[in-house]
């Protein structure tokens, strides 16, 4: 698996399982729809309000699970990062690709506290278990390049 390949698969998923943690540390996990940058950066909105804000404004660990949420399908992405509040014009660069596959997401943003987040990764794990053995490949993310 090439990091071409990785974002190719990134790509082809809308859904993932985000999962974050609480003030007090308790789990919370909720199904997000995401685009991904060239830079492996995922981008995905939520009001201010939610739990899942809430969490990341105390801690801004994150978690996904990308993949393997249909049935059939036996591939997934273990995705790790930290997030943050893009703002001004980088906010506006990250909306319109958040447009570009959620076209719904204009609409949103009459929304009382609407937000647009961003997670740049710490950790990426590609596993296929249509195979035997199963298949795993972990990217250091200090070397993912923007595919050519």
């Amino acid at each position: 698996m090439t990091p071409s390949e990785l974002l190719s698969f990134l790509r082809a998923n809308k859904w993932a399982v985000q999962a974050s943690v609480t003030p007090n540390g308790t789990p919370q996990a909720a199904v997000i729809g995401f685009v991904v940058t060239d830079d492996f950066e995922l981008v995905f909105d939520t009001l201010d309000s939610t739990r899942k804000a809430r969490n990341l404004r105390s801690n801004s660990a994150v978690a996904f699970v990308i993949g393997g949420l249909v049935d059939g399908e036996r591939s997934t992405v273990q995705y790790e990062g930290r997030v943050d509040e893009p703002r001004g014009l980088e906010l506006d660069r990250l909306r319109e690709l958040h447009f570009a596959r959620f076209p719904e997401g204009r609409a949103r943003l009459a929304w009382p506290g609407l937000i647009h987040l961003r997670v740049r990764p710490t950790w990426i794990r590609f596993s296929d278990f249509s195979c035997e053995p199963p298949r795993t490949v972990e990217f250091d993310v200090g070397l993912l390049v923007r595919p050519a």
